[in-house]
């Protein structure tokens, strides 16, 4: 079959954009609460000790911190490198 340049649906693009974005929210649900579940937790019981609470609310604030960061600073490169872009072909 040949592709003659056919575009999506804007409504399609949109909900596979939308999924896409839960996909990577998911991930990131799964990877903070590994990391911080592996940090934290020393012995699980059937309550948290003020301690184990404390790491776990500093070690999320970190993480969100931290992924917050690294998505500013990609998006700073991507600006940076199709403004170069943009700046060459002009």
């Amino acid at each position: 079959m040949e592709n003659q340049g056919v575009t999506a649906d804007p409504q399609l693009q949109q909900f596979i954009e939308i999924e896409s974005q839960k996909q990577r929210f998911q991930q990131l649900v799964h990877q903070m609460t590994e990391v911080c579940w592996e940090k934290c937790m020393d012995k699980p019981g059937p309550k948290l000790d003020s301690r184990t609470e404390v790491c776990f609310v500093n070690c999320v604030e970190r993480f969100i911190d931290t992924s917050q960061f690294i998505l500013n600073r990609l998006e700073q490169t991507q600006r940076s490198k199709t403004s170069f872009t943009e700046s060459m072909t002009d």
